[in-house]
């Protein structure tokens, strides 16, 4: 399996670009959001890879980060939607928005990205929303600072109160999803009453 590629960028256009590696070029399909970070042809790059094998058939799928990367093996995770169906939703949306618009349940948005319905929408937020926790931390969440801190200390204060900070998390993306202006202890009560269900 191959796991990255290091050599020269010999060519890139949208969806796609060739890799030349001591002499053999591997042709690596990729998102938009990886074509905008490709360096100019001819050009150095390291570049992350899904390796994806059937039976009759092989290909590459290239990403500029490990969390692109990982987020493109966990949206191939859900029903319906392949390695093609996979890039197609990366392009449509940066990966940091996509974690945020699944998380806190926004099927609207995600129903926006060309070729993704709001059955499919539906789908990813129903089998991701808690599988992607883990890569959506706050500062991913939201770019907003006042949010992220008051996300923060809600997590903070339910560690204190015994929860682990992944169950923790969890609970309070939720809610804070559900309610963006909920205040810290709004949150606190709110986990607490969930817990005790």
């Amino acid at each position: 399996m191959i796991a990255y590629l290091k050599g020269l960028l010999e060519l890139k256009r949208e969806g796609e670009c060739i890799v030349e590696v001591n002499g053999v070029g591997y042709f690596v399909e990729i998102s938009n959001q990886t074509l905008e970070t490709l360096p100019k042809t001819g050009d150095e790059l390291k570049i992350h890879i899904f390796h994806h094998i059937t039976e009759n058939d092989q290909r590459l799928f290239g990403f500029a980060t490990k969390k692109e990367k990982n987020l493109f093996e966990r949206l191939i995770t859900v029903k319906g939607i392949g390695p093609k169906s996979a890039l197609t939703i990366l392009s449509g949306m940066p990966a940091p928005v996509l974690i945020e618009a699944i998380v806190t349940q926004n099927t609207v948005a995600l129903a926006r990205i060309s070729g993704i319905g709001k059955k499919t929408a539906e789908r990813m937020v129903l089998e991701l929303k808690d599988k992607l926790f883990d890569e959506a931390q706050p500062s991913i969440i939201t770019g907003d600072p006042e949010i992220r801190n008051r996300h923060d200390e809600a997590i903070s204060a339910l560690e204190a109160l015994g929860f682990n900070k992944k169950e923790a998390g969890q609970m309070v993306s939720n809610i804070a999803g559900r309610n963006p202006k909920a205040t810290v202890s709004e949150i606190v009560k709110q986990a607490l009453v969930q817990s005790k269900r």
